[in-house]
């Protein structure tokens, strides 16, 4: 394995979730693309793996694959850069990595503003799941078959053989279509990856909602899209864990899921609120896991976000106790 691949698998280490090094040229842990199994929280099908002089990413949940360079792009563009003047000054060459000189003058990227899928409104199935549980399915659209649809914007899937129906979550930056998240409608099946996450651009936020915010106002970041459209001024993270004042955001309140018991939850939480961040700590008769549960149970999301937001030394306070609930 090159020294440099090693240097930064080691660099990244620490933000793949359950990361172990199996031997010296095969590592798992979770996917970051479809976040691995819903189910188990212990299951890594993430693989970075050694053929011949390079190393490949693969995930045996959703069937991603592709090289350390690319997979790279996707978690981290800055980190992706550094790893790529490394390579360029040490001149190394490779079937999955060409050391190109690299670019210092910007060119924006040209993606499409539209997306060529039909609204969900336009289908019974999704707009019977949306619908059912207070979504607008004019916010959303659908692709019968998502990994042919994907791969036809950005070759991401190895394979198309098993495709799947999925509800899509456009992501758009400055009015262009950057990426997508695609939910199943195959709710029933536990074998089945509940999202993927698919960025077109890969330096540009994963993050949902984000051209329809007021940046100079409060802005509520949710784990989830679907929650954050029940909320004013909302966005959502997509599964990524960012500073969003790189975005321009530099008032958030940060909302996770009601899930005291969810070491990674908790472990966010926590870190926000050590950086002074604000936080929704929910309160301890709130049995539901997540806003779209509260929306219908028939509580009043916004005002209780509003009433239990929280900061420094209240906010860990509130934490604690939270958390042993």
């Amino acid at each position: 394995m090159d020294h440099i691949d090693s240097k930064f698998i080691g660099i990244i280490s620490s933000r793949l979730a359950k990361f172990k090094r199996v031997k010296s040229d095969l590592y798992t842990f979770r996917c970051p693309i479809c976040g691995d199994s819903k189910k188990s929280k212990n299951k890594t099908r993430g693989y970075l793996y050694s053929v011949k002089a390079n190393i490949n990413f693969k995930c045996h949940n959703c069937g991603a694959s592709m090289s350390f360079n690319n997979f790279l792009k996707n978690l981290d563009s800055v980190v992706h850069k550094q790893y790529t003047m490394e390579k360029f000054k040490q001149g190394h060459t490779g079937r999955n990595f060409v050391t190109e000189e690299p670019k210092f003058i910007f060119e924006a990227p040209k993606f499409t503003k539209k997306i060529d899928l039909p609204k969900a409104s336009k289908d019974p199935r999704p707009e019977g799941y949306l619908v059912a549980r207070k979504l607008d399915p004019q916010k959303f659209y659908f692709a019968e078959h998502f990994k042919k649809w994907v791969n036809s914007h950005k070759h991401t899937f190895s394979s198309t053989k098993y495709d799947e129906t999925r509800i899509i979550i456009p992501l758009f930056y400055n009015q262009n279509l950057v990426g997508v998240q695609g939910r199943t409608l195959e709710i029933a099946n536990p074998k089945v990856v509940k999202y993927i996450t698919v960025m077109f651009d890969d330096d540009a936020p994963k993050i949902y909602g984000l051209d329809e915010v007021q940046k100079d106002q409060t802005v509520y970041v949710t784990e989830g899209p679907f929650d954050s459209t029940f909320i004013r001024n909302a966005i959502a993270m997509c599964g990524a864990d960012a500073d969003v004042s790189r975005w321009g955001i530099n008032n958030p309140v940060w909302i996770y899921d009601n899930e005291p018991r969810n070491a990674e939850i908790v472990a966010r939480i926590k870190r926000n609120i050590t950086n002074n961040q604000r936080v929704v700590i929910w309160p301890s008769d709130i049995e539901e896991k997540d806003i779209n549960e509260m929306v219908l149970s028939g509580l009043d999301v916004q005002s209780m976000i509003e009433s239990n937001t929280y900061s420094g030394l209240e906010a860990t306070l509130k934490f604690t106790t939270w958390k042993k609930i």
